[in-house]
C-alpha cells in the first residue's frame, strides 16, 4: 500500500500563504477537483481517497467544513480578533457585534485576549493568532502606540480607536458624548458639573475628561477637581462618598454607567436625593434603565462599532465589499431619564 503523500517541508516552516485546493491536493496526492468534492461533501469519492484528503486538510490547518469556501475561492474565511479587558461590559458588547456581523457574512472569528493594552502585549496576542486569518480586528487600544503594532505581513488590519491614525479605524465620539452630558446638566441650571473619571492611563477616560472640561470652559463655568475611578462600581462608590460629602456638588458626570451605579448608592447612603439634590449622568447605556432612579446617560452604540469594524475590514479583504472611509467615528446620543433634574438655581 502506498503511504499518504507527505506535506512538502518548504524549508521546515509553516505554510506562508493561504491554503488552496492545489496545496491540499499536493499533500493528498489527488486532483484539486477531488479536494473540492470532499470539501463540499460530495458522495462520489472513494473512502480511502476521502480519508487522505481529510488528513491533508488537517495538515494545512483546516477542517473540511471551514475549508470549503477557501478551497473554492483561495480565500480564508476566519477573522482574527484581539481584545483587552474582555470582562469589561462595553468591550464585550463590541466583541459580540463583531462576531455576529462576521458570522452573518460567512466568516468565523478567532479571539485572542491581550494581557494589557501595551503595544508589546497586543503584539504578543497577535502572534498567538492561528496562521492564515483573512484579516484582523484589534480592540482595547487605550494607550498603545498604533505605529508599534506588528500584524502578520499582508494581512489587512482595522482598529477600534477614536484617534486619527494611518490604520483604518472605527471609533466612538468620546469627547462629543461627554460634551452632551455636561451641556445637558448646565442646561438644567447647574452651576458646574463634577467629573467621576476613569483611570488616568485610559485613552477613553482622557477623551471623556477633555470633552467635560471643554464644555465647562466654553460655557464659562468653573472646572472642579477630578475624582478618579477605575471603571468599576466599587470605585464609583468610593469616589461617590467623597462627592456626596460635598454639599456644593449638585451635578456629576460619571465616565461610565458602572461607576455611576456605585455613585448612586453612595449618594443614597449619604441622604442625597437623586435628582432633587444631585443630578447624575453616566456613559455607555449598558444598564442605565435598570438603575434607580433610571440613569440619564450617553449611549455608546456598540453594535454600530462592531458592524462598522467588520464592514471596514471586509472592504480590504473582499473586493466585492464596498468600504467606508479610512476612519469612522460613531456619534454619541444622550438618553435622558430620571436621574437628572433642575439645578438649585432653577428650582
Amino acid at each position: 500500500m502506498n503511504e499518504p503523500a507527505r506535506r512538502p517541508r518548504r524549508g521546515g516552516v509553516r505554510w506562508a500563504h493561504l491554503a488552496t485546493a492545489r496545496d491540499v491536493a499536493a499533500v493528498a496526492g489527488v486532483s484539486a477537483q477531488t479536494v473540492s468534492r470532499v470539501a463540499n461533501g460530495a458522495g462520489n469519492v472513494r473512502p480511502e481517497t476521502r480519508q487522505r484528503v481529510l488528513q491533508a486538510m488537517e495538515t494545512v490547518g483546516y477542517t473540511p467544513n471551514a475549508a470549503a469556501r477557501t478551497l473554492r475561492s483561495g480565500r480564508a474565511d476566519t477573522l482574527g480578533l484581539v481584545v483587552h479587558h474582555l470582562t469589561r461590559t462595553g468591550e464585550a458588547h463590541v466583541v459580540a457585534a463583531v462576531a455576529e456581523t462576521a458570522h452573518a457574512r460567512g466568516y468565523a472569528v478567532t479571539l485572542v485576549d491581550a494581557s494589557s493594552a501595551s503595544v508589546g502585549d497586543l503584539n504578543q496576542a497577535i502572534f498567538r493568532l492561528p496562521q492564515g486569518v483573512a484579516g484582523l480586528v484589534v480592540l482595547g487600544l487605550e494607550t498603545a502606540d498604533l505605529d508599534g503594532l506588528q500584524p502578520p505581513a499582508r494581512v489587512p488590519v482595522v482598529v477600534a480607536d477614536s484617534r486619527t491614525s494611518a490604520l483604518p479605524s472605527v471609533g466612538f465620539d468620546q469627547a462629543g458624548g461627554a460634551r452632551l452630558a455636561v451641556e445637558h446638566l448646565l442646561g438644567l441650571g447647574h452651576r458646574t458639573v463634577h467629573l467621576l473619571a476613569g483611570p488616568d492611563d485610559s485613552l477613553q477616560a482622557s477623551q471623556r475628561a477633555e470633552g467635560w472640561r471643554a464644555a465647562l470652559t466654553a460655557a464659562g463655568r468653573p472646572v472642579p477637581g477630578i475624582v478618579r475611578g477605575d471603571w468599576t462600581p466599587a470605585s464609583g462608590y468610593a469616589g461617590g462618598r467623597a462627592l456626596a460629602a460635598d454639599t456644593d456638588v449638585t451635578a456629576v458626570f460619571a465616565a461610565n454607567d458602572e461607576m455611576a451605579a456605585g455613585l448612586l448608592r453612595a449618594l443614597h447612603e449619604a441622604g442625597r436625593r437623586v435628582p432633587e439634590d444631585v443630578s447624575v449622568v453616566g456613559f455607555d447605556d449598558i444598564m442605565g434603565e435598570y438603575l434607580w432612579p433610571p440613569l440619564t446617560t450617553v449611549r455608546q452604540d456598540f453594535a454600530a462599532i462592531g458592524e462598522n469594524l467588520v464592514r471596514l475590514l471586509l472592504s480590504r479583504v473582499d473586493p466585492d465589499v464596498v468600504g467606508d472611509p479610512v476612519t469612522t467615528l460613531v456619534p454619541a446620543t444622550l438618553i435622558v431619564r430620571a436621574s437628572s433634574g433642575p439645578g438649585p438655581r432653577s428650582s
